[in-house]
């Protein structure tokens, strides 16, 4: 198998940079017209360690959900997807969105350790548990943080800080990419990317995750996504995976801008879930 043609989506959807383009002006508008925002939160020491916040009431006590965003962990910034909150936000949901270092400044497990330590500091800002999803990388990510015993991490909070999310045509497995160019600014070896694979982990019992991955996609991100699913329902996880007809690598991502789609609603039952555990 060609893994370079089944990952490199930039060359599999040639229209890419006039879809991230649109992504960004919508992601512009939707921050200027928020009800409520919380933007430029840092929880690190780096300028890309911060969290935005997009509120769909003043009050602030609505269910959240963390979003992540892709790039191969490598590229784009929160604020590029901070239009994709809008399909939740219109359920009642609020959106934070979390930046990261990004390849080859910091290692892959660098960017997961600042993930969780996002998710810290939003559970301590909130006060109250939420669901997590991301796209792409960002999909890994969220499995990442879905798989955590947050115990270990802080003992302040519930070992369930991130009980339940969705991975968007996530990489779940990473060691098919140290055979592409995308390994050249992530720098792993097949050892590292086996460590840093969710669908390898031992899950805590009680997790709830589900995977959506675009209809359009190669093989190789079906495959992830449904992988994922089984290994992970084996130990006992509540999951799912999902093929969005119609849609490529990128515009499934649209399935989080719409009000009304199965990823919203599972997202929205997650958030509103998670709020509501004691």
């Amino acid at each position: 198998m060609d893994f370079e043609v089944e990952y490199n989506n930039r060359a599999r959807v040639p229209n890419w940079a006039d879809i991230f383009a649109d992504w960004q002006g919508r992601s512009a508008r939707l921050r200027g017209a928020a009800v409520a925002a919380d933007l430029g939160i840092p929880y690190g020491p780096t300028a890309r360690q911060i969290l935005d916040i997009v509120w769909p009431e003043t009050g602030r006590d609505a269910p959240v959900v963390l979003l992540i965003h892709g790039g191969y962990w490598q590229y784009m910034h929160p604020r590029d997807l901070t239009f994709a909150a809008e399909g939740l936000l219109k359920n009642g949901v609020g959106v934070a969105l979390a930046g990261y270092d990004l390849a080859p400044d910091v290692p892959l497990d660098t960017i997961v350790s600042q993930l969780r330590g996002a998710a810290v500091c939003l559970y301590h800002r909130i006060r109250r548990r939420f669901a997590v999803t991301g796209h792409s990388a960002g999909g890994h990510l969220a499995a990442c943080l879905t798989a955590t015993r947050w115990k270990d991490l802080d003992p302040r909070g519930p070992d369930d800080i991130v009980p339940a999310g969705a991975g968007i045509s996530g990489v779940y497995e990473v060691e098919p990419l140290v055979q592409t160019s995308m390994n050249d600014r992530l720098h792993l070896t097949a050892d590292e990317a086996r460590r840093l694979s969710p669908a390898l982990w031992e899950v805590p019992q009680g997790r709830h995750f589900e995977t959506f991955t675009g209809g359009l996609e190669s093989a190789e991100f079906l495959r992830q996504g449904r992988d994922l699913a089984a290994a992970w329902a084996a130990q006992g996880v509540v999951t799912a995976a999902h093929a969005v007809e119609g849609t490529n690598h990128f515009t499934v991502v649209e399935q989080l801008a719409d009000t009304g789609t199965p990823l919203v609603a599972c997202l929205a039952d997650m958030a509103r879930d998670a709020a509501a555990r004691a």
